[in-house]
C-alpha cells in the first residue's frame, strides 16, 4: 500500500508543478499583453477600442452580425440612431 501511496503523492506533486508552470507562463503573457496595449496606447490609439476589437475577432461572424443587429435596433428605439437621409 506504501507504493501506490508513494505513486499517488508523486502524480499529485507533478500536477501542481505543471499548474504552476503555466500559471507563472499565463503570468508572463499577461504582463507582454499589457505592455502592447501601453506601446499601443503611446502611439495614440485608444486602448479601449483595441480592445473591443480584439474581443469582437475573437467572436463567431455569425453570433457578432446578430448582436450588431440588436444593438442597432435597440439604439435606435432609443432614438440614437440617425434616420436614413430622404431620397429625393
Amino acid at each position: 500500500m506504501v507504493d501506490s501511496d508513494s505513486v499517488a503523492q508523486d502524480q499529485l506533486r507533478a500536477f501542481i508543478e505543471r499548474i504552476e508552470r503555466m500559471e507563472e507562463e499565463k503570468k508572463a503573457i499577461s504582463d507582454d499583453i499589457k505592455e502592447i496595449y501601453a506601446e499601443a496606447k503611446g502611439n495614440g490609439f485608444d486602448i479601449k477600442v483595441l480592445r473591443q476589437i480584439v474581443r469582437i475577432r475573437k467572436q463567431d461572424h455569425n453570433e457578432r452580425m446578430e448582436q450588431e443587429a440588436l444593438l442597432e435596433l435597440y439604439m435606435s428605439a432609443l432614438g440614437m440612431v440617425a434616420a436614413p437621409p430622404d431620397e429625393d
